[in-house]
């Protein structure tokens, strides 16, 4: 009987055992290696920095509910004192998005790859996100400017839109180097008129520019400590447009105080849906009809909706937060084609006067076809 054999042996009823070839052995080295190579490949790619940033869904705001304050309070995020109020219900979900990286604190390209394989988010340069001429400190600077701005510009459309009046004061914030009206015009000089016509905002300072041409003197009345004075400056062209060289803001005197509480949020784009809920608190009844309602875009003082970035990840946000219904810039509807949420219905809108038309659809539940949507019906 022999002692040894090169056949299998029984273990037992249902094992048996048997010599590994010198090719297995080499096959289960190899195996070992690519895992290796691939743990480390994966591992050098989860810390090494990429030169993208991502965009994902930030958090969403009812501009007629309430939110957590920096002192931990529960406040509204719209408060009206001097005028009566009304009751609202549902929401007007304003959406932000949130960015992921920064010039010092690069994302992986691990987190990057799995961007890139979500259809909620979006992978961008790192330069897109922040220009290397600007800190991210002075970036974070102008976007709180940004949302300070669109805050009054929502006031002011809104009670525009219910018929208000109010002064509006254009002033001067800066002259940028080279300016044609640099040793006539300064700081806090409020701009009166042009040409003897009265402006009253950004947009009227544009066009009595436009009419005065470049490389004709125009006369400029201002305001400065008090005192009226008329003083000549002359437009030069940028980009076919007369300019005379300030950087200018625009100043509301409301007949009441609207005050919108919102921290650690930055830009221009909730402007719209500002105004939408500055309405629904000054008129009665349900704008929206108590529904779920989102949007975004830019607002100006005449009701004009301007194009915003980062639709895509607010599409996906507002239908995470539940709503049926979204506003969205007619500008931006190329974007929307092809990424919007099933559930979400998106309407077109280009003024505040559509997107109170559309309000109102929803709320009476009226056919909401022929009004203009993103994509196109």
């Amino acid at each position: 009987m022999a002692l040894f054999t090169d056949d299998p042996t029984p273990l037992d009823s249902g094992t048996t055992w048997e010599k590994r070839s010198p090719r297995s052995r080499r096959a289960a080295k190899a195996g070992w290696i690519v895992l290796s190579i691939a743990l480390a490949c994966g591992i050098v790619l989860g810390v090494t920095p990429a030169p993208y940033v991502i965009e994902k869904p930030g958090p969403v705001y009812n501009t007629i509910g309430s939110t957590i304050a920096e002192d931990g309070a529960d406040r509204p995020l719209i408060t009206i004192d001097g005028a009566k109020t009304f009751p609202t219900d549902g929401t007007l979900d304003m959406l932000t998005v949130s960015l992921v990286g920064n010039p010092d604190n690069r994302p992986s390209w691990l987190k990057v790859a799995g961007a890139w394989l979500d259809s909620s988010e979006a992978v961008i340069p790192i330069e897109a996100a922040f220009p290397s001429n600007i800190t991210t400190q002075q970036r974070d600077e102008e976007n709180t400017a940004q949302m300070v701005n669109s805050q009054q510009d929502a006031i002011a459309a809104a009670l525009t839109n219910l018929g208000y009046s109010y002064p509006t004061i254009v002033s001067v914030v800066s002259l940028p180097d080279g300016s044609p009206a640099t040793g006539v015009l300064q700081a806090d000089d409020q701009i009166a008129t042009v040409n003897g016509a009265a402006i009253a905002d950004i947009t009227s300072l544009r066009a009595a520019l436009t009419a005065n041409g470049a490389g004709v003197p125009a006369t400029v009345g201002i305001v400065r400590g008090g005192v009226a004075q008329d003083l000549t400056v002359t437009p030069v062209d940028s980009n076919g447009s007369a300019i005379i060289g300030i950087n200018v803001k625009t100043e509301y005197q409301f007949p009441f105080t609207v005050t919108i509480q919102l921290d650690r949020v930055g830009g221009p784009s909730a402007g719209m849906m500002f105004a939408l809920g500055i309405i629904d608190k000054l008129t009665p009844g349900l704008l929206q009809g108590g529904e779920n309602v989102a949007g975004t875009g830019t607002i100006d003082q005449a009701g004009t909706v301007g194009p915003i970035g980062g639709i895509r990840q607010k599409l996906a946000g507002a239908r995470s937060a539940g709503a049926d219904w979204f506003l969205a810039p007619a500008d931006d509807c190329d974007e929307v084609t092809g990424h919007v949420p099933d559930g979400l219905t998106v309407f077109s809108v280009t003024t505040l006067d559509q997107a109170l038309t559309a309000l109102n659809a929803i709320k009476t539940g009226a056919d909401t076809s022929a009004l203009p949507h993103c994509p196109v019906q």
